[in-house]
């Protein structure tokens, strides 16, 4: 049985022609770099400082577990199946995929979906939600844009005819229902990490550790990388495939986001389920799929044609 989304109708090119950007000074990518990879690093050093007093190996297994179901959630979830529709599942797939992308706490399903095929629809022009490209040419300008990109974004008010990007999706009873019961997810995403820190360590401490380390640390992980697929890959990286707009490939992310960081191939062929078109570009969200595949969870998957990427790779 399958959820009838690889139905609908997503565009692999845009309707309108883009402006080339200026291309940002280095300083500026150095900037963008530090401010996205210096918290990582000072999480990193509070894991080490803290081992064996508030960290363990319970709680680091608690955090990557909960990493690893929620970013699923969202890449296979809320980005390569509602999003872009590029396979079929079953009914049960569906709900679980929502709601491990909803304990991501990036808003509920059918919100994110809009924004996120505005984005594409805009791609680096005036409406798109989050480009930084935006903001003027100076490098204060492009700091701004940046931070806006980043994160900026979501402080703003988002589009009054949002709902006009999810119309299909809104035909569909289960996907309604997940997305209203988005707060209940965000709550059972901090519970199960509270709850497994209990009952592994028989404590009130561990649970309590369990809830940070597991829940509110793993939501800033999981942001964080996220956010920075919207900031990073349309700054810093390579250009493989002709695209119109300034995506880009960054093979930090493409690890740490499962796949998401090939963002110039992801443009260049949105329905794609597979990121990572090369054989060395890992894409652990396209390695599920296809697993999924295997066992019969996933159908019609689908992925570009060699004709299809030799006609869009850029000469040289």
């Amino acid at each position: 049985m399958t959820n009838g989304l690889g139905n609908l109708q997503t565009t692999d090119v845009h309707d309108h022609a883009a402006e080339p950007h200026l291309e940002p000074p280095i300083r500026v990518k150095l900037i963008n770099l530090a401010a996205v990879l210096i918290p990582f690093a000072g999480l990193v050093a509070a894991i080490a400082l803290l081992w064996g007093v508030a960290f363990d190996w319970v709680h680091l297994l608690i955090l990557g577990g909960m990493y690893l179901a929620t970013a699923i959630g969202i890449t296979i979830g809320y980005h390569r199946l509602f999003t872009h529709c590029s396979f079929k599942t079953s009914r049960p797939v569906v709900a679980i995929l929502a709601a491990l992308g909803s304990m991501a706490v990036e808003g509920p399903v059918l919100q994110w979906v809009a924004a996120h095929r505005q984005h594409h629809q805009h791609s680096d022009q005036d409406d798109d939600p989050h480009s930084p490209h935006l903001h003027g040419t100076g490098v204060w300008s492009m700091i701004r844009g940046l931070w806006h990109a980043h994160m900026g974004w979501l402080l703003r008010p988002s589009a009054k005819d949002l709902a006009r990007y999810t119309r299909d999706l809104r035909q569909d009873k289960l996907i309604r229902r997940m997305s209203q019961l988005f707060p209940l997810w965000v709550l059972l995403g901090l519970a199960i990490p509270a709850a497994l820190g209990g009952l592994l360590t028989l404590s009130w401490t561990g649970m309590l550790l369990g809830f940070i380390w597991g829940g509110l640390v793993r939501v800033f992980l999981v942001h964080h990388v996220t956010w920075s697929i919207n900031s990073v890959c349309h700054i810093w990286g390579s250009r493989p495939f002709r695209s119109h707009d300034e995506s880009r490939n960054n093979v930090i992310f493409g690890v740490l986001a499962l796949g998401e960081g090939w963002h110039n191939n992801h443009h260049a062929f949105p329905t794609s389920a597979r990121h990572g078109l090369r054989w060395w570009e890992l894409d652990v969200s396209y390695l599920i799929i296809w697993g999924m595949s295997k066992i019969g969870l996933a159908q019609d998957v689908r992925v570009p044609s060699k004709e299809r990427m030799q006609a869009k790779r850029v000469a040289g």
